[in-house]
């Protein structure tokens, strides 16, 4: 019996000495399986990635809750490693032999290496960003994740959300850090950025910390937390001492620096001012709309959708007795009829949030005949927070948590009313929400049977091509019978194939940012301040833009070239299935993925 416990003892000690070699190996170097390869890579990255941790939640279920007490490290210093960490793995994967994989494995060997491979080209322009912005930058940006991510379920949440409040200094030093190396060489960001930005941290700390929304919604989130008056009393004091402290004086030293910048800013110009600029640009247009696109391309390809779509909502407007003026001076007039806007006051907030509930609720209700594939997890409208609502764009999307504990929030501006044009609305929420960001992006999160980074890995062209595509799909449903819903929804399109022509207009061609503004009021009939806004975002996020018409493009040229070798045999149902099954992907591989399918439902009916 002794002997046999030896053996046995003997025999644990060497199958765990053999698990810990295997997770060195998997780890550390090239893994056994290539599925090893596909965790660790995306382990690697998000393990390092606090907030990103704390948007996904995959970890809270289990009761690991470690990363709320931080804040993700954006120093020089961490990004050089995880550079190094990117080039690394991309040598690793590339020791595999793709041609021994199956179809699946292959799928998720080519998402893989594009997303890598595209990292490593784009070291060379790592400075060459705006990480403060006025529309998604690290001094708003922040704020919003500790408001509507970083959940306060309880006391440890609680003292988790005070230390991330007194982990703000050093973030900020980390962004300072940054700032002044793109300083150095030159990558300083159009005056306007400073300006709007300088005006919105002022006003953000320009308050007791009482008042601050990072108290003030802390203190409404702690009062729902089952703790008695004792327990809650240090934590807010913390939080005030937090703001007082650390939040504030990061902000002040922030403020400081982009005070001192601003006379250095001496234009409103696109990148091409920036050192290498038109390289860079030539890279950024290849990055977002993973193609290899030129940007005379894009241009060009702008133009001729332009004058396309001019013609379908000119038929419109003069069936409307508009004939008169602009297709943005017609649009203009009725986006100002009492008829289309609600009252610029909370009453009218909150009927248009209504209104677009009602929206989803109906097109959720009524996408049976078009797809296969549904996602479980809800969506809901939300107002885009106050602080921040004067630099965003008309809206957007937050995707679900994904243990559950939020649903995906379609956020709507209503900083002004009369902006929100009644039939516009309709569009944006197929964007949005069903069947746009909402249905891929959850879909995505819930798919089987593949490594998690293709569950989150988001490549714009896909993703926002996806979006805009589903806005004519529910035109092509039916959802859109109302001439002047069809109006917003080519007013939409109109103004994606705007972006083409004034995006590589500013950085390539050099148009000013006045000649931007006023090609897309006179082409879209936009409002001025919304028009604005589009245009000072795509000064500060190069290329980004390009992504929604170009991923559109792909996805209806790939359903045509279905239809025309499959004639009755195409089902859109199955076909929806293909575009969303595989999570985000780069155009290229969705074009490879879309052609394979084709090729089998040929030879099953041969």
């Amino acid at each position: 019996m002794k002997k046999f416990f030896k053996w046995l003892g003997l025999s644990v000690l060497g199958l765990s000495a053999l698990v810990a070699a295997l997770g060195v190996n998997a780890w550390y170097f090239k893994p056994l399986s290539i599925d090893w390869l596909f965790n660790r890579t995306f382990l690697r990255i998000v393990l390092q990635d606090p907030e990103l941790l704390s948007n996904l939640r995959l970890l809270e279920g289990f009761g690991i809750k470690g990363h709320q007490a931080k804040l993700t490290d954006i120093s020089p210093e961490h990004e050089t490693e995880m550079l190094a960490f990117t080039r690394s793995e991309l040598e690793t994967l590339h020791r595999y032999d793709r041609a021994s994989l199956d179809e699946g494995t292959k799928l998720s060997y080519d998402v893989l290496d594009f997303f890598l491979t595209d990292a490593v080209e784009g070291e060379r322009w790592r400075w060459h960003n705006y990480p403060v912005n006025q529309l998604f930058g690290v001094q708003n940006e922040l704020p919003t994740f500790l408001l509507t991510i970083h959940q306060v379920n309880d006391l440890r949440d609680a003292r988790d959300y005070v230390s991330r409040l007194n982990a703000v200094s050093l973030k900020f030093d980390q962004l300072l850090a940054g700032l002044k190396i793109r300083e150095d060489k030159g990558i300083v960001p159009p005056r306007f950025v400073l300006e709007k930005v300088l005006v919105e941290m002022r006003a953000f700390v320009g308050k007791p910390a009482e008042q601050n929304d990072l108290y003030v919604q802390f203190a409404d989130k702690l009062g729902k937390v089952e703790a008695s008056d004792a327990e809650r009393g240090p934590l807010l004091a913390g939080a005030k001492t937090a703001i007082d402290e650390s939040v504030y004086p990061a902000y002040a030293r922030l403020i400081a620096y982009c005070e001192a910048l601003l006379p250095k800013a001496t234009g409103n110009n696109g990148v091409w001012a920036l050192p290498d600029g038109d390289a860079y640009y030539a890279y950024a247009v290849r990055n977002q709309t993973t193609t290899r696109m030129t940007p005379d391309e894009v241009h060009e390809i702008g133009l001729k959708e332009v004058a396309r779509i001019e013609t379908e909502m000119d038929a419109i407007l003069r069936a409307q007795g508009l004939s008169e003026g602009s297709i943005g001076a017609r649009v203009q007039q009725l986006a100002h009829d009492p008829a289309q806007l609600y009252p610029n006051d909370d009453a009218g907030r909150a009927q248009a949030l209504k209104d677009y509930q009602a929206i989803i609720d109906e097109i959720d209700g009524g996408l049976g005949g078009a797809f296969n594939l549904r996602p479980p997890q809800g969506v809901k409208v939300e107002r885009i927070p106050v602080f921040k609502e004067a630099t965003s764009p008309g809206a957007y999307y937050n995707p679900p948590a994904f243990d559950g504990s939020r649903p995906g929030i379609f956020y709507a501006n209503l900083r002004d009313m009369g902006e929100v044009a009644k039939f516009g609305m309709r569009t944006l929420v197929y964007h949005e929400a069903i069947p746009g960001h909402h249905f891929q992006i959850a879909i995505a999160q819930n798919l089987e049977g593949v490594p998690f980074f293709r569950k989150v890995l988001p490549f714009t062209a896909y993703v926002e091509g996806w979006a805009l595509y589903a806005e004519r799909l529910a035109w092509e449903l039916g959802f859109q019978k109302e001439p002047l819903s069809n109006l917003g929804r080519l007013q939409a399109e109109m103004f994606r194939s705007v972006r083409l022509v004034v995006d590589s207009g500013m950085h390539h061609k050099r148009w000013s940012r006045e000649q931007a503004i006023d090609y897309m009021r006179e082409k879209t009939g936009m409002g001025e301040k919304e028009v604005t806004a589009e245009i000072e975002r795509y000064l500060v996020m190069p290329a980004q833009a390009l992504a929604y018409k170009t991923g559109m493009i792909s996805i209806l040229r790939l359903r045509d070239r279905a239809q025309a070798e499959l004639g009755p045999a195409f089902d859109l149902k199955a076909f929806h299935d293909v575009v969303l099954s595989g999570g985000a992907l780069p155009l290229p591989v969705l074009e490879q993925q879309v052609d394979a399918w084709i090729a089998s439902r040929k030879a099953k009916a041969s």
